[in-house]
């Protein structure tokens, strides 16, 4: 599977077909390797902070669970 590495001024151009590629890759997590699926990732934090309306129905791959680091 293919990652697609763009910059962060890009992403204000992205449409909601594009996000939801990358939500489907990302879902899949089928990756060469973790650093791919990585960026993906840090990708899609990057759409949620400037443009949050297209990460609505992929929200749930951002979420982390509530850890005790106590």
């Amino acid at each position: 599977m293919e990652t697609v590495t763009l910059s962060l001024e890009n992403v204000s151009n992205f449409t909601t077909d594009d996000v939801a590629k990358l939500a489907f890759r990302l879902e899949e997590d089928d990756y060469k390797n973790p650093f791919d699926g990585l960026n993906d990732w840090r990708l899609l934090r990057a759409i949620a902070f400037q443009r949050p309306e297209l990460i609505e129905p992929y929200v749930h791959l951002l979420d982390f669970e509530p850890c005790d680091e106590a």
